[in-house]
């Protein structure tokens, strides 16, 4: 997962250096944290796949996926033919991105969010999910990946909303329930608001034209097999919803 250290020293600092270590837990694990983000990609793709047909043919779409981690998205992209390019800080996590790639069509290579290595109009579309939080300067991160992209391309995010319900479902409740969750894997400070989001993205050049919430299914057999066990099945369930006071999925168009 691309990403930056924190420059405040009166302020904890996210833990990004664990998704170093995973390996193929990226895949794998069951007792992790990492395996609720898989449930998430599972859930997200296929919305993020029927908003980019509007762009055109899959095969003729440049996508660029920020902060790619272990591929769960720009595989997932690849399997439908998109053109696609991850980028990330953790050559590790690249690694397992790239065996697990069935495709062996994804571009992986080592960079920084905040100084992208590509010209303007590269790519008819940048994903940024489940990363934002990550980050000390998101709106830098925002401006960055607008400025690769083409007049009319889209820019995708997945966050976590700064409130209450959020802190006691992603931090508090996964703390608790989940095997494996080391310190700080999130901070409640670095989840960021729809209208923070919307006002960095119209900063950056971008209108947010579709906004969704998102969060767990409470009431599935697989969330209480979470409570009783601590571990993720693989049917582990998210969904969309009219509320985004734990996390939201969204895209912004340029110009």
């Amino acid at each position: 997962m691309t990403t930056q250290p924190s420059t405040n020293s009166a302020q904890p600092s996210i833990n990004n250096d664990v998704y170093n270590e995973l390996g193929d837990r990226w895949y794998e694990a069951d007792d992790d944290p990492v395996a609720l983000l898989r449930a998430e990609a599972r859930h997200r793709t296929p919305w993020v796949v029927e908003r980019l047909a509007a762009l055109g043919p899959a095969k003729d779409c440049r996508v660029l996926d920020i902060g790619c981690g272990g591929g769960f998205l720009s595989n997932a992209l690849a399997e439908s033919s998109f053109q696609v390019t991850g980028i990330d800080v953790s050559k590790s996590s690249l690694d397992v991105a790239k065996r697990f790639d069935t495709t062996q069509s994804v571009r992986y290579l080592e960079g920084d969010a905040y100084e992208l290595p590509f010209a303007e109009n590269s790519f008819d579309a940048a994903c940024a999910l489940d990363f934002l939080e990550h980050v000390d300067d998101p709106g830098r991160v925002i401006a960055e990946a607008a400025r690769v992209l083409r007049p009319g391309g889209l820019f995708f995010f997945y966050t976590f909303n700064r409130t209450l319900l959020s802190r006691l479902l992603v931090i508090d409740f996964v703390e608790r329930f989940v095997k494996n969750v080391p310190p700080n894997l999130h901070l409640h400070s670095m989840f960021i608001k729809p209208d923070e989001m919307r006002g960095m993205c119209r900063a950056a050049g971008l209108s947010v034209e579709e906004l969704v919430g998102v969060r767990p299914e409470v009431f599935s057999t697989e969330f209480l097999h979470l409570l009783r066990s601590g571990r993720v099945k693989p049917s582990f369930r998210f969904q969309f919803t009219r509320s985004t006071a734990v996390a939201y999925l969204g895209f912004g168009r340029l110009g």
